[in-house]
């Protein structure tokens, strides 16, 4: 589906049907990685085709490891590099504005011979690496930021990760400790990872670890604050199914909440390796019907009440629950995340300010925000090239006429069909 500049949402009716999003780009990309790192070929299944997606798979394919990505069967083949990728002597990476690709492949470069430069959009030069760089300089990397700031472009000088003990800070982004434990096992030795700090989103560390196991490799893991990885290990390649993307599925749970509407979603149950099925516990408390099934959800939407609820582990979905905020009886105050302003965007000043343009009143805190509803009114929507400003605001155009998403292409970043899909399940009013 092409898109403008621009796109108006047209008010609907009761949001009905059954979706499968496509594929968790956060579980694709580790996938990838284990799956570059293994020893023989994998066979990954339902892939993520996103530009998040497309320019890991480029990135591997220039660290010296072919993937075969095949976009309509969702489907990628990776010849894996037994942990020693291959480089010449200086190559460039692109990563765009992937938090997820920059962090795990600057940890996967270390693993090299050579020079290896990463860098990516305006943005991604502006969102903090430094804790990153100084843990795997601790274990040995030669690793540093060419900005003042701290930010990429980053600069690795790879010769292999020797080992040892390392500190990372928690309390801005999973991904850091994320990428540290898939490039560890790597490692010459025995690698033990001390979290100082707040681990923020924990769940996305769990997924981690359990594609990790996968694909053959171990950790020991003491309280989310220590973690130890036995070096030499050796990955091993595997045939692996992807979910679908739990962050994704939630605009529908809330198209279904903020219209009254019934959708299911497939793929998905209380078992799901994503912790952002948790989204679905949110909306109960605020009042909607949830009912669990092995491999599928649904939520009815009844009337809505605000709630206080601490995000901190789902936090991807902040501005997808502020949606539904608008529509509840009282305010809703979201806590335990100020680690989202280092996101694709300040995601609290942003949402903020875009709430206020439909009318709702905002306070902005340091670690979250308080919603109070008021008569909304018709509103141009910027994104700030962020897609869950884009996505998220949308389902208030279901039921607030005048609605207008600006710049609704960077949904491509993680999910290039989401306006399809949206009208698949909505209806005209």
């Amino acid at each position: 589906m092409a898109l403008s500049d621009s796109i108006e949402i047209q008010v609907s009716g009761p949001a009905r049907g059954t979706i499968r999003p496509p594929g968790s780009k956060s579980i694709t990309n580790r996938a990838l990685v284990c799956a570059a790192l293994a020893q023989g070929t994998s066979t990954l299944s339902g892939v993520l085709d996103s530009e998040d997606t497309r320019v890991m798979i480029d990135s591997l394919g220039r660290l010296g490891i072919p993937v075969k990505h095949d976009a309509d069967a969702a489907t990628a083949e990776v010849t894996g590099c037994a942990g020693r990728p291959t480089v010449g002597p200086e190559t460039d990476l692109y990563v765009a504005n992937s938090g997820t690709s920059v962090r795990f492949l600057t940890a996967l470069a270390t693993l090299a011979e050579g020079q290896i430069r990463l860098d990516g959009t305006q943005r991604m030069q502006e969102r903090p690496i430094g804790d990153l760089l100084d843990a795997l300089n601790q274990l040995g990397g030669d690793v540093r930021s060419q900005r003042s700031t701290g930010c990429p472009p980053v600069l690795v000088r790879a010769r292999g990760l020797a080992g040892g003990t390392t500190h990372v800070a928690g309390n801005i982004s999973s991904q850091f400790l994320s990428g540290l434990l898939m490039a560890a096992p790597c490692a010459r030795s025995l690698v033990e990872l001390i979290v100082e700090g707040q681990l923020v989103s924990k769940p996305y560390v769990e997924m981690t670890l359990a594609v990790m196991r996968s694909f053959g490799a171990a950790a020991a893991v003491k309280d989310f604050e220590r973690f130890s990885i036995p070096a030499p290990q050796t990955y091993s390649g595997t045939d692996y199914q992807i979910e679908p993307d739990a962050s994704a599925a939630s605009y529908f749970f809330a198209a279904a909440a903020i219209t009254g509407g019934q959708v299911t979603v497939e793929g998905l149950g209380r078992s799901s390796l994503q912790g952002d099925v948790a989204f679905c516990d949110c909306l109960q408390a605020m009042g909607c019907e949830v009912r669990w099934e092995t491999d599928r959800i649904t939520v009815a939407g009844r009337p809505l009440r605000g709630i206080e609820v601490n995000m901190n582990a789902i936090s991807d979905t902040v501005q997808t629950l502020a949606a539904v905020a608008l529509f509840a009886d009282g305010p809703t105050r979201v806590t335990g995340v100020g680690h989202i302003r280092y996101k694709e965007t300040d995601r609290i000043g942003a949402l903020a300010t875009e709430l206020r343009k439909l009318g709702a009143a905002v306070k902005e805190e340091d670690n979250g925000l308080t919603i109070t509803p008021a008569r909304l009114r018709p509103a141009e929507i910027d994104t700030y090239e962020d897609h869950r400003m884009a996505m998220s605001l949308a389902l208030v155009g279901l039921r607030q006429l005048g609605v207008v998403i600006r710049n609704p292409g960077c949904t491509e970043k993680t999910y290039p069909r989401f306006f399809s899909d949206l009208k698949k399940v909505t209806t005209s009013a």
